[in-house]
């Protein structure tokens, strides 16, 4: 197969760049200017776009490659690629769904107890030889707390099951209520941010979930609520975010992902109630190594004729 085209449009881990390399003519296009030099030479040899959750396949990028059968993603949200699009022009469209469950889940789980504890603060605290002076003050108990989930899917449900073992009582928004879950559902994100004390996004980014994190929602939270973002940062309204948290009108969050990465609101990086990782959710060598594997599986079954491994179209 080492024939067939395939355009890297994102950075990944060497061991996929490398994989893809061996088994295909690889094109790489980090950005606009390498994307317009390969397609000016390579457009109708190019068969396949892999990319991942910060670069995919957009309708200009779609009709400009004649030639193009199949995007894969190594990730699992697919919002860079154009799927209905896709779907008009028959190209198969793959992600990598449950191999990064765990992962996110148990981040979230870190992001929660080091938010309420103040670990990261603490760690600070300790290096910076500020403990002679005086014990670090009092936080705040993870056990028990009610947590609220936004999406109730692969993710969600995991994150749920972990937070039980805190004895936390789940409750959840999601599209359609789950008639196969015990925890209690909420019609609406104002209302289930009303009724927890940790409000966690781990739903699908999507045009109806685009800043649910609002203004609304954030106050419906409050002061003594804390917001987790694993899911996309495009979910909160940041500009709302910020303020609050300045303001005290939102007890903290714990952030794994931001609006317009990598550029994070430098007015958080003062803040103790904060926790801000670089979008490390499924960060992991175990994991990123089975993503990829993923990726090269449902191109070489592609290209071979097979069933893919993880169809979305």
């Amino acid at each position: 197969m080492g024939s067939i085209g395939v355009l890297l449009v994102a950075q990944v881990i060497p061991y996929l760049e490398q994989e893809l390399d061996k088994r295909y003519k690889l094109f790489r296009a980090y950005d606009q200017p390498q994307t317009a030099q390969v397609l000016s030479q390579h457009a109708s040899s190019i068969r396949a776009v892999v990319g991942n959750s910060n670069a995919g396949a957009d309708a200009e990028l779609i009709e400009a490659l004649p030639k193009l059968e199949i995007v894969s993603s190594f990730s699992v949200g697919v919002d860079r690629i154009d799927l209905d699009r896709c779907k008009e022009k028959g190209i198969r469209v793959t992600n990598t769904p449950d191999v990064l469950t765990d992962e996110v889940a148990d981040l979230a789980i870190g992001l929660m107890l080091a938010l309420l504890r103040r670990i990261c603060e603490c760690d600070r605290y300790v290096r910076s030889g500020k403990w002679k002076k005086g014990d670090y003050k009092l936080t705040t108990k993870f056990s028990g707390k009610t947590v609220g989930i936004i999406g109730l899917g692969r993710i969600g449900q995991a994150i749920a099951k972990r937070a039980e073992g805190f004895n936390c009582p789940i409750c959840y928004y999601s599209r359609t209520q789950k008639r196969d879950s015990n925890y209690k559902y909420y019609p609406s994100v104002v209302e289930l941010a009303s009724n927890c004390d940790i409000l966690v996004v781990a739903c699908p980014l999507t045009e109806e979930t685009h800043h649910i994190i609002n203004r609304e929602v954030i106050n419906a939270l409050g002061p003594k609520g804390y917001l987790i973002n694993i899911g996309r940062g495009k979910h909160v309204d940041e500009a709302e975010l910020v303020p609050a948290l300045l303001e005290g009108r939102l007890g903290g969050a714990g952030l794994d992902v931001f609006e317009n990465e990598p550029t994070v609101p430098e007015e958080l990086f003062g803040l103790e109630n904060v926790v801000l990782l670089p979008h490390v959710g499924s960060g992991t060598i175990e994991t990123r190594t089975a993503m990829a594997d993923l990726v090269l599986g449902n191109l070489d079954a592609h290209f071979l004729g097979n069933p893919l491994l993880t169809p979305l179209v």
